[in-house]
């Protein structure tokens, strides 16, 4: 916050430095590109992916126990049909007989229903492998993508952290030196623009920002610097060549 009142050109002037730093930060920003954006995408979707797989892997996990489980039976119903069999050689009577001849039956039927679960199980293990298969090998793709888009954003990052800490501090330090409502003016405006452009030069009787004209008696009033003026158009601060041509070096 300014400390002490200020004339209208001092505060164009602290606005228009304010600016320049602020262009500056933008500047590496789109140096970075779609580059962050990129890799916290690529991390958001191998984060769903690693997810993915491991349910799938859990449900081939399950359906292999299940598959074990049907075998398991399958031998046991064989072991009792070779037990049954046996036993008919020493039958007694009719009754036994049929009897025996019933449990045999029954553990044909039992395999046979075994049978019939493990080919389900095993067509469900097809398609869930599939599935499986297909996310590991997108996780893969997808894993090498991040690799290089991390390795080229670690590359700016590395050649522009020390400016752009020393950017941020410098533009700290201009927004002290500015009042709240203009400052929140000027950020307003830098937030409705993509080339975050607040305060620009009236250049050929036109606004530098959205390029409309700038009325002759507007142009005289910004070269009074008695008040702040703004594009009618845009909304932008407007100044004049004076102003622009004063703009000093960043602080540390």
């Amino acid at each position: 916050m300014a400390t002490k009142e200020q004339t209208v050109e001092e505060k164009l002037k602290a606005l228009f430095k304010l600016q320049t730093i602020d262009s500056k930060l933008d500047e590496i920003e789109i140096l970075k590109g779609e580059l962050p954006i990129e890799v916290k995408d690529l991390e958001d979707d191998l984060a769903g992916l690693e997810t993915r797989i491991g349910r799938l892997r859990g449900n081939v996990e399950d359906i292999d126990h299940e598959i074990a489980k049907h075998n398991a039976n399958i031998k046991e119903a064989e072991m009792l049909i070779e037990r049954y069999e046996k036993q008919l050689d020493n039958v007694k009577n009719n009754r036994e007989y049929d009897a025996l001849t019933k449990e045999i039956e029954l553990q044909k039927l039992e395999i046979q229903l075994s049978q019939k679960k493990i080919g389900d199980q095993e067509a469900q293990k097809e398609i869930k492998g599939g599935a499986l298969g297909a996310s590991e090998t997108k996780f893969e793709t997808r894993q090498k993508e991040l690799e290089v888009k991390k390795v080229e954003l670690d590359k700016i990052i590395e050649k522009t952290t020390k400016e752009e800490n020393k950017l941020k501090k410098s533009s700290e330090n201009a927004a002290k030196k500015i009042d709240d409502r203009l400052l929140k003016a000027y950020r307003k405006i830098r937030g409705a623009y993509r080339n975050g452009l607040a305060v620009v030069t009236v250049e050929r009787d036109a606004c530098g920002g959205c390029f409309n004209r700038v009325p002759p008696q507007t142009v005289i009033e910004i070269s009074l610097k008695k008040n702040v003026i703004a594009c009618e158009q845009c909304g932008r601060v407007l100044i004049d060549d004076i102003i622009a041509g004063k703009k000093v070096a960043a602080e540390a």
